[in-house]
């Protein structure tokens, strides 16, 4: 990275001041971690040093990072406008999160659908919290109730279905990297 990409410069330079602040390490204790000298991470930091990609890895891996992270613009929108999925009665805002994992804030307005034939099961692991109102979570043979500001924890192996009970309900849904392929395949959530 050269010094011409002033913007971009200057911002990896701040986040590696804060992520180091943030940690509550010193200039010595991070320069340690990176195995660089105290000095020229004082440079970088003060933007009287050149970034070089090579130290860039090495900061980023001390700093318990990613380069992409350490380096990427704040380009896309801050704002998430909804998605709706009027099939469903669903409204959904996608949240950004580590590529192995999906996070996805719902809106829910019908009950779970009944019997099993409606309920999917797929390898993966899934959490929800309810952020307003009641849901219901139908796990193999099990009808949990969450209400609001509580969460599940369920292996998505099992037939599972969420939907609300006595009104709409919003949940956020995290999914790691199985769940998500598996709700991407089928229809429902």
């Amino acid at each position: 990275m050269t010094q011409d990409n002033g913007d971009l410069d200057s911002l990896v330079r701040k986040r590696i001041r804060a992520l180091r602040v943030a940690q509550g390490w010193s200039l010595e204790e991070l320069a340690t971690r990176a195995q660089v000298s105290q000095s020229t991470l004082s440079r970088i930091e003060n933007g009287q040093r050149r970034l070089a990609l090579d130290q860039l890895v090495v900061l980023a891996r001390a700093l318990d990072t990613t380069l992409d992270q350490l380096v990427e613009t704040a380009a896309e929108d801050v704002v998430v406008s909804p998605t709706i999925d009027a099939r469903h009665g669903l409204m959904r805002w996608p949240v950004r999160a580590d590529p192995g994992m999906s996070v996805v804030r719902q809106r829910m307005t019908n009950p779970p659908p009944a019997g099993t034939a409606r309920m999917r099961a797929h390898p993966g692991r899934e959490w929800l919290v309810v952020l307003s109102g009641t849901a219901i979570l139908l796990l193999g043979n099990r009808r949990v109730r969450v209400e609001t500001n509580q969460a599940a924890e369920f292996p998505t192996i099992l037939p599972h279905a969420i939907g609300a009970e006595g009104g709409p309900c919003e949940i956020l849904g995290i999914f790691d990297r199985d769940a998500r392929r598996g709700h991407q395949r089928g229809d429902d959530t």
